[in-house]
C-alpha cells in the first residue's frame, strides 16, 4: 500500500503536468500559427482527450486505495481499524465518488473529441462535487455516529472489534497464546515435594543490577577492565542443568591512568579483554560465592573452559586496534609478569600497503598510523569493534533488542544479539506506541569476540519481510539450523519482544467483542511502591516446570494485575528452550478469588515489626539495605514471593551482600537467611493455620438436631431436654479465641490486620430455640470444678472428668414411646454459616 499509494501520486503530478502542457502548445499552435482555426485540430482534441483519460483511471486508482486505508483509521478511542461508519458511509461514498469521477471523465472526453454531452458532463461533475462535499463535510458521517451507532454501540461494532482482535493478536503473534486455570492449595508442598525443591534450587535470588557492582569488585581483578552488564543463562555444571549468571570481561581504556592514555597503549599494547565470570544464580543469604568461572586465565572447579578468551569485539567503545604489531599486546598478568600476545584472528582489514595506511589515517585522523614503526606487514587495524556499531552497518533495515547476552563455549567468547523485522502497515492491528503494529523475532545475530565475524541465522522463516531481505542479499541470511549446536542451546526469547506483546495482550486477551468493549478485564504490568513513585516489575528468567510439568526449563515470566487494581490476575509465560521456544502460557487466577499482588506484599514486609526492626539495625552509619526485584512463582501449589535482602555500603566502594531472603505466600511473611529454612517456618506456619481454622469452623458449625422430645406420663413431671454433643454445654455462649485470627507477619502480630478469610470478632451464635408446643426446663448447670469459660480442647485430649461425653449425652427416652421425626414447621437454625475453608 504505501509503494502503491507512492507511485499513484507521482504519476497523477505527471500526468497533470503534460495536460497542461500539452493543452498550452495545442492552443498556442491554434491560436498564433493557425490564425484561421478557431477550434483545436482534431488529433489534438484525441489526444487530450486520452491524457484526460488516464489523469481519471490514476484518480480512480487514488480511490480504490483510499478504501485499503479505511482499515488504518484511529479514530475510534476504543479500537483501530474501521468501524460502522466508515464501512456503512464514508466506503459507499468512496464508491460514488469513483463512480462519478469515471462518468465524468469519459463525459469530458466525449466532449473535447464531439463537442457534444455537456448535459452528462455537467450532470457527472456536479455529482461528483455532491459526494466529495457529503464525504468530507463530515456531516452525514457524523449524524449515523451520534444517531444510529452511540445508542446501539455494542451492536453497532461488534463485528469490527472482533476483527481489530483477530488481526492485532496475529500482528503480534499472540494467536495461540494457551491459558491455564491456576489452582491454589491451603498448604503447599514447598518443602515435602521434591519436584518442587528441583525448581527452588534454580530461584535466581539476585538481582543483576548489584551483581554488576558485585562482579566488579571482585573479578575485575585490573582496572582496565570492566563489565557492561550480567546476563541470566543456563548451563549443564557437573552434569546438572541449572541457571547461572555470566559476565565478559571487556577492556575499559578509561580505566588507564591519565598518563598511560596514550596512543601505544590504547591502539597496540591494551587492545582486548579477556576472559568471562560465570556465578550460580541460587545462593542463600550471607552464603560465599560460587563461581564457576573465574580468574584470570580462566580458571573453573566445575569443568568449564575457554579455548580462546580474548575479547576484541564487545559491548564497549574501545575504538580501534592495530594487531598484531611489534609492541606486542598485552594478555594479562602470571603473577608478576605480563603474558603478551599476537592477535591471530580474522578480524578488521590488513594493513598491506602505504596506500591503506594514508588511507585510514585519513579515516581515522591519525597520522600515527602512517609513522608508526610498531607496525608489520602481517597487521590488521580492527574497527568498529562495538558489535552493535557492527551490526547496525551492515542491516539498518533491522531493529535490535537492548539487551545483547555474552555465551561462553569451550572454544570461545560470543555475543548473541536478537533483531526484529516490524511493519507499521498491518491491515487492522492497533499500534504499539505508534511504533509499529507488526513485529517477528526474525533474526538470531552471532558475533565472535575474537574474530568480529558476524553471522544472522533467520529464526522466524514464515515472516514474508525476512523472507524478501533474503531474495534481495543473497548468502546474508542462513538458516537456523547451520547454528551451531552449543550456541543454540542458548538462545532466549527476547525481552523486548515480550514486553511488546505482553503490553497488547494486556489488553487483546479480552477476545468477546463485548467483554472488550467493557473493558472489564484489562490488565496492566505489575507493579511496586517506591515512596511515591510507581515501579514496574521487570519480567525475568526462571527455570521452573510452568511449560511441562514434568520437565523444568528455562521461561520468561512475567506478572499481570488488574487495571487499577494491585491484587495478581495473571502470570505470562514463554518457553526459552529448544523444544518450547517461543511457547506462550498465561497462568490465569479466578475473577472471583483474592490473590495478593507484589505491592501489597512489599507494605506487608514494611509493616512487619520484627523485619522493620531488622531493616533499622541494619540502616546504620556507614551501610543501608536494599531490596531487590521482587520473584513471583506459581509452584508448588501456591503463588510464592521472594524478596532478597541486601545489604551494601554508602561510600563509593559498594559490594552489595545478599543477607535475607523474604517469602510469602500472600498471608504470612518469612524472613531467613536460607531459602529451604524460610519455606520450611512458612510451610510450618500455614499448615498451623489451616489446623486453627479447623478447631473455628466446627466451633462455629451448627448443632446437629437433637432428638424429638418425648411426651411423658402425666403422672411424671415433663422430662428435661436433650444436651447438644458439644464442647460446652449449649446455653453457655463460647467465647471467641482471638489468636488465631491475628495474622502474623514475619513470626509478629501484624497490629490492625485481619485475614481476608478471618470472620469478625462477635459473640458465638445463639442456643437453637426449642419449639413452642415443647415444654421446657432450665438448662444443666456446670459442675462447680469446670471453668467458667472453658478452653478449646485439643483434637487429640481427652475430654476432662467434668465435661460429659457424648455417651453420657443421649437423650432421655422413655422405653415405651418411640422418636418422632422432626415437624416440617420447625424454624430454621439460627447458627451462622460455618467459616469457608482457607483458599
Amino acid at each position: 500500500l504505501p509503494i502503491n499509494t507512492l507511485v499513484q501520486k507521482r504519476l497523477l503530478i505527471a500526468f497533470l503536468l503534460l495536460f497542461a502542457s500539452l493543452l498550452v502548445l495545442y492552443y498556442l499552435e491554434s491560436r498564433i500559427l493557425r490564425k484561421q482555426e478557431q477550434t483545436l485540430p482534431r488529433g489534438a482534441r484525441v489526444h487530450l482527450g486520452l491524457i484526460v483519460l488516464l489523469v481519471a483511471f490514476i484518480e480512480i486508482w487514488d480511490f480504490v486505495l483510499q478504501r485499503h486505508l479505511l482499515l488504518y483509521t484511529s479514530s475510534h478511542a476504543l479500537f483501530y481499524g474501521p468501524g460502522f461508519v466508515e464501512m456503512r458511509v464514508i466506503l459507499p461514498l468512496i464508491w460514488a465518488s469513483l463512480v462519478t469521477l469515471a462518468g465524468t471523465a469519459f463525459s469530458l472526453a466525449a466532449f473535447l473529441n464531439t463537442r457534444k454531452a455537456l448535459k452528462t458532463l455537467i450532470l457527472f461533475a456536479l455529482g461528483f462535487v455532491a459526494v466529495l462535499g457529503v464525504r468530507y463535510s463530515k456531516f452525514l458521517p457524523r449524524y449515523v455516529d451520534e444517531y444510529l451507532v452511540k445508542p446501539n454501540e455494542i451492536s453497532r461494532e461488534s463485528p469490527y472489534i472482533a476483527n481489530n482482535i483477530q488481526t492485532t493478536l496475529s500482528a503480534y503473534n499472540l494467536s495461540k497464546v494457551e491459558t491455564r486455570e491456576y489452582s491454589l492449595k491451603a498448604v503447599p508442598s514447598l518443602v515435602s515435594d521434591p519436584h518442587t525443591q528441583e525448581g527452588l534450587h534454580n530461584i535466581p535470588v539476585w538481582d543483576r543490577d548489584l551483581l554488576v557492582d558485585v562482579y566488579k569488585q571482585l573479578q575485575g581483578i585490573r582496572p582496565y577492565y570492566d563489565f557492561t552488564h550480567v546476563d541470566a543463562d543456563r548451563y549443564t555444571v557437573n552434569g546438572v542443568y541449572q541457571q547461572v549468571f555470566v559476565a565478559a570481561r571487556e577492556l575499559n581504556i578509561m580505566g588507564l591512568p591519565i598518563s598511560a592514555q596514550n596512543w601505544i597503549n590504547e591502539h597496540l599494547k591494551y587492545t582486548h579483554g579477556y576472559g568471562a565470570v560465570m556465578s550460580s544464580a541460587s545462593m542463600d543469604g550471607q552464603e560465599p560465592f560460587t563461581w564457576f568461572l573465574q580468574d584470570l586465565p580462566p580458571r573453573s572447579d566445575y569443568d568449564l573452559s575457554i579455548q580462546q578468551p580474548g575479547i576484541y569485539y564487545g559491548l564497549k567503545d574501545n575504538g580501534y586496534a592495530i594487531a598484531p604489531n611489534d609492541a606486542e599486546e598485552f594478555d594479562y598478568l602470571m603473577g608478576n609478569s605480563e603474558v603478551n600476545v599476537n592477535y591471530q584472528g580474522r578480524g578488521g582489514v590488513a594493513l598491506s600497503s602505504f596506500f591503506r595506511k594514508v588511507l585510514f589515517a585519513f579515516y581515522f585522523k591519525e597520522k600515527n598510523i602512517i609513522f608508526s614503526g610498531k607496525t608489520n606487514a602481517n597487521s590488521r587495524i580492527l574497527f568498529r569493534r562495538n558489535i552493535l556499531d557492527g551490526i547496525r552497518t551492515i542491516t539498518p533495515y533491522l531493529l535490535l533488542d537492548k539487551d545483547p547476552y555474552c555465551v561462553t563455549t569451550a572454544q570461545g567468547i560470543y555475543w548473541i544479539q536478537d533483531a526484529f523485522t516490524t511493519s507499521t502497515w498491518y491491515p487492522n492491528a492497533q499500534p504499539y506506541q505508534g511504533r509499529l503494529n507488526y513485529i517477528r523475532p526474525a533474526v538470531k545475530i552471532v558475533v565472535d569476540a575474537y574474530h568480529g565475524s558476524i553471522d544472522y541465522y533467520v529464526s522466524s522463516p514464515d515472516d514474508p519481510i525476512i523472507a524478501a531481505y533474503q531474495r534481495m542479499y543473497p548468502g546474508v541470511f542462513k538458516d537456523l539450523a547451520q547454528m551451531p549446536q552449543e550456541l543454540r542451546q542458548h538462545l532466549r526469547y527476547p525481552k523486548d519482544l515480550f514486553e511488546i506483546q505482553m503490553s497488547i495482550y494486556a489488553t487483546y486477551h479480552q477476545t468477546d467483542p463485548e467483554v472488550y468493549y467493557k473493558q472489564e478485564d484489562a490488565w496492566e504490568f505489575a507493579q511496586v511502591y517506591a515512596g511515591n513513585q510507581v515501579v514496574p516489575l521487570k519480567s525475568y528468567f526462571l527455570t521452573l516446570n510452568l511449560i511441562d510439568e514434568v520437565k523444568h526449563e528455562f521461561v520468561l515470566v512475567r506478572s499481570m494485575t488488574p487495571k487499577n487494581l494491585d491484587i495478581l490476575r495473571a502470570i505470562m509465560v514463554v518457553g526459552n528452550d529448544s523444544t518450547n521456544y517461543g511457547r506462550m502460557l498465561v497462568y490465569s487466577f479466578p475473577k472471583s478469588s483474592v490473590i495478593y499482588g507484589p505491592s501489597q506484599i512489599s507494605a506487608l514486609i514494611n509493616q512487619d515489626p520484627f523485619i522493620s526492626q531488622q531493616f533499622s539495625l541494619w540502616n546504620q552509619a556507614g551501610s543501608e539495605v536494599e531490596l531487590g526485584n521482587m520473584l513471583i512463582l506459581p509452584i508448588g501449589g501456591t503463588v510464592l514471593y521472594i524478596q532478597p535482602v541486601y545489604l551494601k555500603s554508602t561510600s563509593r566502594l559498594k559490594i552489595p551482600e545478599l543477607q535475607r531472603l523474604i517469602v510469602s505466600q500472600g498471608e504470612m511473611v518469612v524472613m531467613d537467611s536460607s531459602l529451604q529454612r524460610a519455606l520450611k517456618t512458612l510451610e510450618d506456619r500455614l499448615r498451623a493455620r489451616v489446623e486453627q481454622w479447623e478447631q473455628r469452623r466446627g466451633m462455629f458449625q451448627a448443632p446437629p438436631k437433637s432428638s424429638p422430645p418425648i411426651t411423658p406420663a402425666p403422672s411424671q413431671p415433663p422430662a428435661p431436654p436433650a444436651q447438644m454433643p458439644s464442647r460446652a454445654p449449649a446455653a453457655q455462649p463460647q467465647p471467641i479465641p482471638q489468636t488465631p485470627s491475628e495474622p502474623r507477619v514475619g513470626g509478629q502480630p501484624a497490629a490492625g490486620l485481619r485475614h481476608a478469610d478471618s470472620p469478625p470478632p462477635g459473640p458465638a451464635p445463639p442456643v437453637e430455640p426449642q419449639p413452642p408446643s415443647q415444654p421446657t426446663s432450665p438448662p444443666q448447670v456446670l459442675p462447680q470444678s469446670a471453668p467458667q469459660t472453658p478452653p478449646e480442647p485439643s483434637a487429640t485430649e481427652p475430654p476432662s472428668a467434668g465435661t460429659p461425653t457424648g455417651a453420657d449425652q443421649a437423650p432421655l427416652s422413655a422405653p415405651s414411646v418411640e422418636p418422632q421425626p422432626p415437624s416440617p414447621q420447625e424454624p430454621p437454625n439460627p447458627a451462622p454459616t460455618s467459616i469457608p475453608p482457607d483458599q
